[in-house]
């Protein structure tokens, strides 16, 4: 807001130096051109009656500067005097441009946001025992929606989990982002197992690839993570399917990666059927599991180094546990995204979704839990 300020008196300034210049010139010498360009500068800082008084401001500084220079007539006075008004007014019309568009670009990042909480809900903060926080980061300002997911949900067979990353961009991500979402709303309370969502996640995508044909029936995928909790949250479950592997930091702030036991192709691949294992892992008191898509780890600094969130995040974690308390799920996140924009020069290269899922220490469920007086 203060440089918003300060950049309202720019054409002011253009005004001023055109003073400046005028008075220490020859007088066959005019600065009226350049008083022409305050009203144009004033068109994208300005509103119309701003503008309208840089206009006459600029006439009337005109008018001044040639009768101190004894050039005022038809040339030094009457034309730069047309000059300035008709610049005026193509100024007050650039702004009534400029005003429409942006009044076009907010209602259309308005109705992406709308569109970007139908598709892809926040999750709730807890579940249970269980604290989750979540955050999805476009590449582009503009483009709100794109083809990186993730999905918590409270099931008969205990909470599961989806992370996933669409091939592709704009309205084909979505597309299949929206199959993906609807297939594990359904599949996650029905199958009784991991293979069997994973089964009928992988149909889900094969269906929507067909239906779509050309390129993305051939070529469309989704990385994911499938996760399960065990009902006490001391285990938990993970199907990855050609995703970044997640990290489980336990309460000392340790990273570790949860890698695969077995390499598997991403969904909606067609490579027939795949029976990619199951991998259990304990999930102690104190430990948050921090799922991510490859905007993440494939971010690269202006070396080309790529992020590395297994070594860089827990030192981030010690140095927060020396100054306070021990980071909250949303603050890991905070913690990491601000990470990742130090590492790459503050430009996002990829959309980022990401998804921390904590398990309390006894102590503090024990004070979550207790009763208010």
């Amino acid at each position: 807001m203060v440089r918003q300020r300060w950049a309202q008196w720019i054409p002011v300034g253009v005004v001023v130096l055109s003073v400046a210049i005028d008075l220490v010139t020859p007088t066959d010498v005019t600065s009226a051109p350049l008083l022409a360009t305050a009203p144009v500068a004033a068109a994208a800082l300005l509103n119309p009656p701003g503008i309208i008084a840089i206009g006459a401001l600029s006439m009337v500084v005109q008018v001044i500067l040639a009768r101190v220079d004894h050039t005022f007539g038809w040339h030094g006075g009457v034309a730069n005097q047309l000059t300035l008004l008709a610049v005026t007014v193509l100024a007050v019309l650039i702004n009534r441009t400029l005003a429409g568009q942006s009044a076009r670009t907010r209602r259309a990042r308005q109705v992406a946001a709308v569109a970007q909480a139908a598709v892809l809900p926040r999750p709730p903060s807890r579940l249970g025992d269980l604290r989750i926080a979540a955050r999805y980061i476009p590449a582009e300002d503009e483009a709100m929606i794109g083809g990186d997911l993730y999905i918590v949900q409270e099931t008969p067979h205990g909470v599961r989990v989806m992370v996933g990353d669409v091939r592709g961009k704009g309205l084909g991500a979505v597309s299949a982002v929206c199959a993906d979402l609807g297939a594990f709303r359904y599949a996650a309370d029905e199958a009784e197992d991991l293979p069997r969502l994973v089964t009928a996640l992988e149909w889900a995508l094969l269906r929507e690839g067909g239906r779509r044909g050309g390129q993305e029936q051939d070529e469309g995928f989704t990385t994911a993570l499938i996760v399960e909790f065990a009902t006490g949250l001391d285990t938990v479950r993970i199907v990855n399917r050609g995703h970044p592997s997640p990290l489980l930091l336990d309460a000392r702030g340790t990273a570790t990666a949860l890698e695969p036991s077995q390499e598997a192709p991403p969904l909606g691949m067609a490579l027939g059927t795949w029976s990619a294992p199951v991998d259990t892992f304990p999930f102690p008191p104190g430990s948050t599991l921090l799922c991510y898509t490859d905007g993440v780890t494939e971010a690269r600094d202006e070396t080309g180094v790529f992020y590395d969130a297994a070594v860089r995040l827990p030192r981030l974690l010690r140095h927060r546990s020396l100054v306070g308390d021990p980071p909250a799920p949303a603050q890991i996140l905070q913690l990491l995204i601000e990470d990742v924009g130090r590492h790459t020069g503050g430009r996002v290269q990829d959309d980022q979704a990401l998804l921390a899922l904590h398990r309390p220490a006894p102590e503090a469920t024990a004070v979550l839990r207790r009763p208010r007086v």
